[in-house]
């Protein structure tokens, strides 16, 4: 089982627009096809919950709340089971999924998803959880830094955020050397 693979798939959940089916449908990359055929309204909002409960999850983990993050991760374990089966289309590709046959794609969506983050906080702490320090982001994301210091989800982010810090010491140096000197006071 790829667990990292799994613990991506809560993170382009949190990051995703569920603002209506075809946001939803837009999740399922194309090798998960039959998930973007089968979804349904109704899982939008099982989604969207599950969306919201992982943010948090994300979120303890960069203010430093293991224990938050923990507890909410075992909630959703609960909540979204891990029931493994062996599947494969023949015998050279026999693979782990996470849920029984037959399980809705919400189950089987979200157990994996739960199920990877979980394994992620267990194997490498929840402060590899990350949520974009670029203030007009928000993206969450998972620290594979070699020290821990990633700040943003992406690079783009990242130049961004530099760049606006940039101009704002730029118009700050102008704007301290557009003040006229006081005149000195007579001396007496």
């Amino acid at each position: 089982m790829n667990f990292d693979a799994y613990a991506r798939t809560g993170v382009e959940l949190v990051n995703a627009r569920l603002d209506d089916l075809d946001g939803l449908r837009a999740l399922f990359p194309d090798e998960n096809a039959w998930m973007r055929d089968e979804v349904a309204e109704r899982d939008l909002a099982i989604f969207r919950r599950a969306q919201k409960r992982l943010r948090d999850v994300f979120e303890y983990g960069t203010s430093g709340r293991d224990a938050d993050a923990v507890t909410e991760l075992n909630a959703l374990l609960e909540a979204f089971p891990v029931q493994p089966r062996i599947s494969g289309h023949d015998s050279s590709d026999w693979h782990m999924h996470v849920t029984s046959r037959g399980a809705s794609v919400s189950a089987e969506y979200l157990a994996g998803a739960v199920w990877g983050l979980s394994v992620w906080l267990c194997e490498y702490g929840s402060a590899r959880f990350g949520v974009c320090a670029d203030e007009r982001c928000g993206n969450v994301y998972l620290d594979t830094s070699s020290n821990c210091c990633r700040r943003f989800c992406s690079e783009r982010c990242a130049t961004r955020s530099h760049v606006a810090a940039h101009r704002a010491r730029k118009r700050a140096a102008v704007g301290e050397q557009a003040v006229p000197a006081q005149p000195l006071a007579p001396v007496s």
